[in-house]
Formats: C-alpha cells, structure tokens, sequence
C-alpha cells in the first residue's frame, strides 16, 4: 500500500517538494503530486509522482534514480535567452546525413532532456524545412521538440504558450 508523504525518509534533502514542476526528457513538463514509500524486493523505496502536465500520464520515479533518468527542475527565467539565442544561431551541415541517422540523433538529444539541445533539433529541422517539405518522421520530431520546448519555456518565464509560439515562429520567418 502507497503512502502519500509530506516529507522525505532518506538521508538527503529531497530535489523536488510536492507541487514543484519538474521536466521528464521527452515527455515534458510535470508537476510532483506526491512523494510515496512503495516496498520492491523487501526494500521500501520513495517515489515521486509525477504528473505530466499535457498529457495527464502519471510517472513514478523513484528518488534515487533522479539523475539517471534526467528528472530536473524547469530552465531557470534567466536562461531562456540563450535558448532563443540557439534558434537563432544558422546551422551547419544540414541534409549531410540520412534522415535515419538524423532521427536518431534528433530522438537521442530530445530523450536527453537538455533544453539546448532540444532547441538544435527544432532549429535543424525548422532550417531543413526551408529547403524542402519533411517527411512525416520529420514533422513529428519537429512538433515534438517545439511542444517540449514551448511549454518549458512558456511556464519559466510565466508567459503564456502563443507568445512563446510567436516569438518562435517569428525567428524562423527571418
């Protein structure tokens, strides 16, 4: 039987208190609704529950394995910049590689949970598009880094998603 904590029973100060948002890599943003003591092997664990914010899944990750699945905190406000500033930089080498081997670079940054390189996938392909239409694969990659770089964005800076959106898209139009 789980049971929800208000406090943390391991030795370290918990990363994470309940009602913090939190990114999950490739999934997005989520906010921890509990911390729960679950027993596994005769072993009682804590979790964080996390609940995605645009999808409802609900994600238990347990607190020790925080680092190892890239659980962590939203882009602090201050370095939103320098995403914007990584959209707006030219890319190089585009189209060099096959779109198999692009995709998996592109899904393997994405699952990194890191927001810069997040935004080098949405740049590649915004720029790629320019010169061509993108396959199917492509364009799913593409609506997937911009919806997870979006909301983080959106929600660090206390913006609302279409200005984000705009302001995005407007970079592109350039």
């Amino acid at each position: 039987m789980a049971v929800v904590k208000y406090y943390f029973s391991g030795e370290e100060k918990p990363m994470f208190k309940i009602g913090d948002k939190a990114v999950y890599p490739a999934q997005g943003v989520g906010v921890i609704e509990a911390i729960e003591a679950r027993e596994f092997a005769g072993e009682n664990l804590d979790f964080y529950i996390l609940r995605i914010v645009d999808s409802d899944m609900k994600i238990m990750v347990p607190v020790t394995n925080v680092e190892q699945v890239g659980l962590r905190k939203l882009i602090a406000k201050d370095r939103v910049a320098s995403i914007y500033t990584v959209l707006e930089e030219k890319a190089t080498g585009l189209a060099l590689a096959s779109w198999s081997r692009r995709q998996r670079e592109y899904n393997d940054k994405i699952r990194s949970g890191d927001l810069f390189e997040v935004a080098a996938v949405l740049r590649e392909l915004y720029q790629i598009r320019e010169g061509k239409e993108l396959s199917y694969g492509e364009k799913k990659v593409l609506e997937l880094a911009r919806k997870l770089l979006v909301k983080e964005m959106a929600l660090a800076q206390g913006d609302t998603e279409d200005l984000v959106v705009e302001r995005v898209e407007r970079i592109f139009l350039n």
